[in-house]
């Protein structure tokens, strides 16, 4: 792609949080506040093998792959796009980034291994086919789990990973964002009234198990 695309500047809003941090209700939330939209994991699941075969490249080291995938995406939130907070951060510097996150780390360890790190399980078991094999465990290593995707290792994880993005990120880019905090800290950080309306919780554990069967 050539640096004077018009899409090298669209890119407005780069989340940097992990799954489980309520990274589908900051899509729909992202989605109504700029106007256009954001990349999620859903939105990587429905557009299915040609989608995720940018996402293996990008992973094997040809990032312009996901360069390439985000052309209509004025967000990006969630796996895929946070595993590449850094690259995305510097390609397009002039992007908020946004790290969602929950209370502590024993929060989240709970809503994950309940919800995403099963579906891993089930994948590195061979109960549950992929699209294209190989994305799960690319991503897992990408984002420094190990494939026992044991407690205590993913707690210290996620906090590494936390303090990664708060000691990198530029104060007056960076968002820390938790879903109980709602629209401010967002509309502050981009300059935009507050909605008239109560954000949507979306993704709850529930409807997740639902969806996946577990």
């Amino acid at each position: 792609m050539s640096d004077t695309s018009p899409y090298d500047r669209r890119l407005r809003v780069i989340g940097a949080g992990l799954p489980r941090t309520g990274t589908r209700s900051l899509k729909y939330m992202l989605e109504h506040l700029l106007g256009g939209p954001c990349h999620h994991m859903s939105e990587l699941h429905a557009r299915g093998e040609p989608d995720i075969t940018k996402v293996i490249a990008a992973l094997k080291g040809d990032f312009d792959q996901f360069i390439d995938l985000l052309d209509p995406w004025i967000a990006a939130v969630d796996w895929p796009a946070a595993l590449f907070w850094r690259e995305l951060a510097s390609r397009y510097p002039d992007a908020k980034v946004v790290l969602s996150h929950r209370s502590s780390s024993e929060i989240w360890w709970h809503s994950a291994d309940a919800t995403v790190w099963q579906v891993m399980r089930r994948i590195r078991d061979g109960e549950q086919a992929e699209v294209v094999p190989g994305l799960h465990d690319l991503m897992r290593q990408r984002a420094g789990f190990d494939a026992d995707l044991a407690e205590e290792k993913a707690r210290r994880r996620y906090d590494a990973h936390f303090d990664e993005v708060v000691a990198t990120v530029p104060a007056d880019r960076l968002i820390l964002w938790t879903p109980a905090e709602g629209w401010p800290p967002l509309c502050n950080a981009l300059g935009l009234p507050i909605p008239d309306k109560p954000p949507e919780h979306a993704n709850t554990s529930a409807e997740f198990k639902q969806r996946f069967q577990l």
